[in-house]
């Protein structure tokens, strides 16, 4: 019996001596081996299709030169990356003793990839282990995406409506988009991608071209809001994006005559009156419309009324202008301009007046002739007999 005591207390000392001495091994061989990867970002949260660059140390507190090989373990299908180190390509790193090296560790997301955690490991082989995860932050798509920051603007039927657009391609693939808009009659619309007008554009995967859009509206157009569909598409993807232009209305003006016609005559010193049509021909109504004139030296132009008060969107204001000529103006052609004028538009019209001679002049010419004529048939019969 006591034998069998001793037996069983020499195998309980053997094996509970055993397992104290692996424990001590395995610590005794890591701090031998002495060697770790370091970053403090483990896990990180991103967006399908990002780019993770991470900054990697390999540090060596042994006492002697360790050569890391870098390896990549558990990276999910259709993942790509990269490891670099002072500007090269690597794949081991050699430390020296109790010093550290940097390497650069780049994780490309795909685009098409599932919401969730993913998780996989930086390896020195041999030496140390570092576990790594990334939270897909949504569920990825394989599609393209036409954006802007602002989808609305207002102003009148003249203005040119300046957009600002983002074609985002997040696609594996280079994409060559038609730009396109489905947009009322009479409505102009320029797309502009990379600030050169054009009709497509060249997007490389992943990335993007900024679109400037200019939309024109036609002539005479109410007031309204109209919605401005535009597209880039191609044969395997498309994206879609609204513009909305509010027209507040438009100032035009026409200045002219009854009969449209812009000429006249007139004797020097001598007044003429002139029949002006002011026409509203805008949405908008009008507002103090001031009449000017550029005539020549000498001459003087007035108006009745000078000033218009209100002229209604599609009405018609009559003015009066009255030309006094210079006395001194010579036989000939005159132009003076005439301009009605508001703070929002303008129109001008130019007016060819001739000068004639004044009538008593002609009849002065005609008695000097008769005259000289009267003179030489005296002479003729006082000395015509000699």
């Amino acid at each position: 019996m006591t034998m069998r005591i001793s037996y069983l207390n020499l195998l309980l000392f053997l094996l509970v001596g055993s397992i104290p001495a692996k424990i001590y091994a395995s610590a005794d061989s890591i701090r031998i081996k002495g060697v770790a990867l370091y970053t403090p970002y483990t896990k990180i949260s991103v967006p399908p299709g990002e780019s993770i660059d991470y900054s990697i140390d390999v540090i060596n507190k042994t006492g002697s030169v360790k050569n890391a090989a870098i390896s990549i373990r558990g990276l999910p299908k259709g993942w790509g990356y990269e490891l670099k180190s002072g500007g090269w390509t690597i794949n081991q790193l050699s430390v020296l003793p109790n010093d550290k090296k940097n390497f650069s560790f780049k994780v490309d997301v795909p685009l098409k990839v599932n919401k969730g955690s993913y998780h996989f490991i930086v390896s020195a082989n041999g030496l140390y282990q570092l576990p790594l995860t990334v939270v897909v932050s949504e569920q990825g798509t394989y599609q393209t995406e036409f954006t802007t920051d602002q989808v609305n603007m207002e102003g009148s039927a003249e203005a040119t409506f300046t957009f600002n657009a983002t074609l985002k391609n997040r696609t594996a693939e280079k994409q060559l988009y038609a730009l396109m808009a489905n947009t009322p009659r009479g409505w102009s619309v320029a797309f502009k991608p990379n600030g050169k007008q054009a009709t497509s554009v060249e997007v490389e995967p992943n990335a993007t071209a900024n679109v400037t859009v200019d939309i024109n509206p036609p002539a005479n157009i109410k007031v309204g809001t109209y919605r401005i569909p535009v597209r880039a598409a191609n044969g395997s993807t498309s994206a879609d994006l609204g513009f909305e232009v509010v027209i507040k209305g438009s100032y035009k003006m026409e200045l002219t005559t009854p009969k449209g016609l812009l000429s006249a005559d007139i004797t020097a010193g001598d007044t003429k009156r002139i029949e002006l049509q002011v026409k509203n021909t805008g949405t908008i109504d009008l507002t103090d419309v001031q009449l000017t004139a550029n005539q020549p030296v000498d001459w003087n132009v007035t108006f009745e009324p000078q000033k218009l008060t209100l002229v209604k969107a599609g009405e018609t204001a009559q003015v009066v202008a009255t030309v006094k000529a210079s006395k001194k103006a010579l036989p000939g052609d005159y132009v003076t301009k005439i301009e009605a004028r508001t703070p929002e538009t303008t129109s001008a019209a130019e007016f060819r007046i001739s000068v004639k001679t004044p009538l008593i002049w002609g009849w002065v010419g005609i008695l000097i002739i008769i005259g000289a004529c009267g003179g030489v048939y005296f002479l003729f019969r006082k000395y015509g007999r000699r």
